[in-house]
Order: C-alpha cells, then structure tokens, then sequence
C-alpha cells in the first residue's frame, strides 16, 4: 500500500498519474498548503525539504516501511518496483533518467518561476517575468526538438519521463504562452492526455483538494 501525501500542484499528479498507469493500491493524504500544513513537524519527519509529494511504501506483508520524498525519485521507485515505465536495459535506463532530471531540475522550476510571477505576486515584475518566459520558452523548443525525432520523450517508449513532464508542459495558457508555436509538443500533450491512466490521475486529487 502506497500513502501518498499531496496536494494538487503539477509535483503531485506526476504521482498520481504513476499510481494509476501502474495499477498500485493507494490512500491519498492531503497536505493543504495554503494552511501552511507542510511547516507540520509530522510532515517534516517525512519530506525534510518540507514539500509535496512524499509516499510511505509500507510492504504488503507488515514486516516495514519505506518513505519517499521528491517527486522524481517517487517516479523511479514507483517504477522500479512495478517493473514497468523505466527500462531495466542500462542505455534506455539512463536515456529515461536523463530527460527526467532536465524536467526536475530545469522545466518545473522555470515554469514554476514564470507561473509565480504571473499569478502569485501582487507586485509585477517586468524583468523577471521577461526572464521567466524567455528561459520557458527556451525549454519548449528544447522538448519541441526532442519530440520532432521520437514519438515520446525517452524515445519510442511511454515512460515515467512523460509523466513527469505533462503536468507541468500542459500549462501553456496559465503561462501566458501558445502552445500552437510547438506542434509536436501540443501533439504529444493531446496524445498523454487522452490515456485513461492520465485522467483518473489528474482527476483524482479534485475530490481532495476542493
């Protein structure tokens, strides 16, 4: 059973997307930023870096439990431990872990930055969000190239590099930017998001956070 401790940000569905593609059993534990609930000492003792989402893996035969924090490395030991969405060969492997990284190390915080700056602030900032759109964009021609030359962003297979990206790729129009400039990528978006794996993700985490 995996408790998954969310909320209903782009880090979250990446999980949620993962749990249903794979088929695992699941609770869901809302953590309600806006109540400061991820500050709570109990949800530190879990995600140090006191953010969302972080899983406790509890083995199905009661002998312990494994805890899981930031996004990325729930996806590879989701993955890892379905055997399915990350390859056991070691050059796919490491083709997969490769775009999965760019993702969490460049795509989610340049968005997030852009998407900030555009709804999170009362004080506009013209340099910043200058700056913001232009590296946004940058990225978007970076996975538009990527996706001219292979059905999906790992290559030929669907993969938890996919599912990484699409929560925070479909943000187009909360960024201001149109996703029409990159048609492989508005493609791909329409291609991910008609996988019933992918709605019931994005879908499962309304209820909660409502």
């Amino acid at each position: 059973m995996i408790v998954f401790h969310t909320a209903n940000t782009p880090n979250g569905h990446k999980v949620a997307i993962a749990l249903q593609e794979l088929g695992m059993p699941h609770e869901v534990v809302p953590v309600d930023l806006g109540k400061g609930e991820q500050h709570l000492p109990e949800f530190i003792a879990l995600s140090p870096n006191n953010k969302i989402p972080v899983i406790v893996d509890r083995r199905d035969d009661g002998s312990g439990e494994q805890v899981v924090f930031e996004s990325c490395a729930i996806l590879i030991h989701l993955a890892d431990k379905a055997g399915r969405l990350l390859s056991g060969d070691p050059v796919r492997r490491s083709e997969t872990l490769q775009w999965l990284f760019l993702q969490t190390s460049s795509i989610g915080p340049m968005l997030g930055q852009l998407w900030w700056f555009r709804h999170g602030t009362s004080t506009r900032n013209e340099q910043a969000l200058e700056r913001y759109t232009r590296e946004a964009r940058r990225l978007y021609g970076v996975i538009e190239r990527r996706l001219a030359a292979h059905p999906y962003i790992a290559g030929d297979a669907y993969s938890i590099a996919d599912i990484a990206m699409f929560p925070w790729l479909r943000t187009t129009e909360e960024l201001g930017l149109d996703v029409a400039e990159w048609p492989h990528v508005q493609a791909w978006l329409s291609k991910v998001g008609e996988r019933p794996a992918v709605q019931r993700g994005l879908a499962l985490l309304q209820p909660q956070m409502a």
